[in-house]
């Protein structure tokens, strides 16, 4: 069961000992070493060195229900979860099954709409990109819906990728899903998006929940009569309100992937079976890389690095003013600008007023989870326009931000980020052609 581990605690002479007094006295303790775990109703159960292996750490989104030790609560939750499980698995196998006997029209994609989106590229495609761009041109072509998921590292072109399909998609009178974990990050698309289709005679709309209800009610309407071609947002695009007005829905597409649940992501599949589904991801889950390999999805890898993109440098360091200082002044001297990541909401600001003092003259902009969307995506729009030089952040940053300008990036407390989170933070930075 679950318990909580509230120390280690000696055995001597039938007088037990916190590990803090027994540490400097003459006792041989080898042997006589207990974990101590704490259950409901301080029930304790002592476990004795060498069977550290039965235990492991709790790891889960939310807090766990402790209960007693010796009682049947925990078998029962385990019988339910084993329950819920299988039930799920056939969920599952259902909803693939029916996709693989599903049909839909083969795309015939308008090329000229093509042509005009690749032309205002601002970039030379890599290898990689043509590839993964005409394994999926060949799967539209087919009459079996695709599933493919583009793995490529942060930065290297997946979300150009999914541009090209959804203009193919929607050139061919059918609609589309842009689905992303976080508002900041369907904003910062929805931006860019209208930046690139402008030329095109395309409808975007943003849908999350920064729109008051009537808003949000009229995209939904003028989707189901076809008034608007591809839709931008959150979560928000798996309500059934929206699932009942879903028109001539054509393609998913879902960006950061691993961010989704799996009944989340599989629940507009199994409204429409013949859905087309492009998944992007920077770090597949084990779940998403078995579906891929045992071929119930294909996959795309995106290995090649946009021309001219350089390796970010990357410093392992002990905390230090002098080094914060360096790399702050010298991104500042070449224009640039900076992120600093503090993964505590509630010494924030605290951390804000150290660094004021440490970096005179700097202009810091703080953003958090906590702040009201429209205020943070404020925030997010005036680091973007310049107006600040340093953004001190939580993790909320890690979801895909795209800021050519950005290209140093001070993480505190390293050690504390699971290494996909991680990996994703460091890919904040060096996105263009500056050294990171």
């Amino acid at each position: 069961g679950v318990a909580r581990f509230v120390g280690i605690s000696y055995l001597v002479s039938g007088i037990w000992y916190p590990e803090t007094e027994i540490q400097n006295t003459k006792y041989k303790i080898q042997d006589t070493k207990y974990y101590i775990l704490e259950y409901a109703a301080q029930d304790k159960l002592y476990v004795p060195k060498g069977l550290e292996r039965k235990l492991s750490r709790y790891v889960g989104l939310t807090e766990p229900k402790i209960n007693r030790l010796g009682g049947s609560a925990w078998e029962k939750t385990k019988e339910k979860v084993k329950e819920e499980v299988a039930k799920f698995a056939r969920e599952l196998l259902r909803i693939y099954a029916q996709r693989e006997t599903a049909l839909r029209p083969a795309y015939s994609a308008d090329p000229e709409m093509g042509r005009i989106l690749s032309d205002s590229f601002p970039h030379q495609e890599t290898p990689d990109q043509i590839k993964t761009l005409s394994e999926i041109e060949r799967d539209l072509g087919q009459t079996k819906p695709m599933d493919r998921l583009v793995c490529g590292d942060v930065g290297f072109g997946k979300t150009e990728i999914a541009l090209r399909t959804i203009v193919n998609v929607v050139s061919a009178v059918k609609q589309a899903l842009f689905l992303c974990p976080t508002t900041i990050l369907a904003h910062q698309h929805f931006q860019n998006f209208k930046e690139r289709l402008g030329s095109l005679p395309l409808r975007l709309a943003l849908l999350t929940r920064l729109q008051n209800k009537s808003e949000q009610k009229q995209i939904i309407q003028d989707f189901g009569r076809g008034k608007i071609d591809v839709i931008l947002g959150t979560h928000r695009l798996l309500s059934k309100d929206l699932q009942n007005q879903i028109g001539q829905l054509g393609l998913l597409v879902i960006d950061d992937e691993q961010k989704f649940g799996v009944r989340q992501k599989d629940k507009l599949k199994e409204l429409r079976a013949a859905l087309d589904v492009l998944s992007l991801s920077a770090t597949p889950i084990p779940r998403t890389r078995y579906l891929a390999l045992s071929s119930l999805r294909e996959i795309s890898f995106i290995q090649t690095p946009p021309p001219g993109r350089l390796e970010i440098e990357t410093v392992v360091s002990l905390w230090s003013e002098k080094i914060i200082k360096e790399a702050v002044f010298q991104e500042l001297k070449r224009k640039g600008q900076i992120y600093y990541l503090h993964n505590r909401v509630s010494t924030i600001e605290k951390t804000k007023l150290s660094l004021e003092k440490l970096l005179p003259g700097v202009k810091i902009s703080v953003v958090h989870g906590q702040l009201k969307e429209k205020e943070m995506i404020k925030i997010m729009l005036d680091f973007r326009a310049r107006k600040s030089q340093l953004l001190l952040a939580t993790t909320i940053i890690e979801n895909g931000l795209d800021l050519a300008n950005v290209n140093t990036i001070i993480v505190e407390d390293a050690s504390r980020l699971g290494l996909a989170q991680a990996y994703q933070i460091r890919g904040r930075v060096g996105r263009f052609q500056k050294q990171a």
